[in-house]
């Protein structure tokens, strides 16, 4: 049942990622960019974000570590580079998810933070994270959404998912 979880919560990233990133694409660049009261100081800095920590977990539960790029790092300046990007990790990410096995969700990661501390915890918590991550910052996008001219994207789960 916990695998088939991981796979439904995969494919509603994959939906609510596509929400959020067309309504994104009504903005102007500038609007995007704007700083705001947020952790990652605009939209576009935080949809680079959810990319910069979908690629950490991913690499880690790939079994590779890649070093860290900072977390307000921007891999992606140009919007419609990062939609295509998003698009290609969202499809990698179901694959991976489509794949799971019970064997793997009952074993443990090991991996150093940003902040250079070595961690070991087990690989159904950390799924759980990684999806709630990105909910998380998507949330804070919908919020940011609303101080802008464009209505935020309707991103409900049971509505996303029986679209």
């Amino acid at each position: 049942m916990l695998i088939q979880h991981f796979q439904m919560l995969a494919r509603y990233n994959t939906l609510a990622n596509y929400r959020l990133y067309k309504v994104c694409s009504q903005l102007e660049d500038a609007e995007r960019k704007r700083n705001r009261l947020a952790f990652f100081k605009s939209i576009h800095g935080t949809l680079n974000h959810i990319m910069v920590g979908d690629r950490i977990w991913m690499s880690r539960f790939q079994g590779q570590e890649i070093p860290s790029t900072g977390l307000n790092s921007i891999l992606y300046d140009d919007f419609e580079e990062l939609w295509r990007t998003r698009g290609l990790e969202d499809e990698s990410i179901e694959v991976f998810m489509s794949g799971l096995k019970e064997d793997f969700l009952s074993k443990t990661i090991d991996y150093v933070n940003n902040q250079g501390k070595l961690y070991s915890d087990p690989v159904d918590l950390l799924l759980a994270h990684f999806f709630n991550h990105q909910t998380h910052h998507r949330g804070q996008i919908h919020d940011m959404l609303t101080q802008t001219e464009i209505a935020p994207p309707v991103l409900d789960m049971h509505r996303v998912m029986r679209a």
